[in-house]
């Protein structure tokens, strides 16, 4: 999957957890991945610099490389 492929608004679900994850705030903190989980829905807010999205998910926003989730598509 390409980043062309992702735009604002995409549902997308977690298919990996990277070993931390950074929250989307607009000065980024450290957390455990284990605040979100494999499988879990989000949606894309918008593209961060370094090839990150930042994603809203039920427990807050955080970032995320395209290699962690994929796009549901209907």
């Amino acid at each position: 999957m390409t980043h062309l492929n992702i735009k604002s608004g995409d549902r997308v679900k977690v298919i990996e957890l990277p070993p931390y994850i950074k929250t989307a705030d607009p000065m980024p903190m450290l957390k455990s991945a284990s605040v979100i989980s494999i499988g879990e829905e989000g949606i894309i807010l918008n593209p961060r610099p370094a090839g990150y999205w930042a994603i809203r998910f039920t427990q807050g926003c955080f970032l995320l490389e395209s290699k962690y989730f994929k796009i549901i598509r209907n």
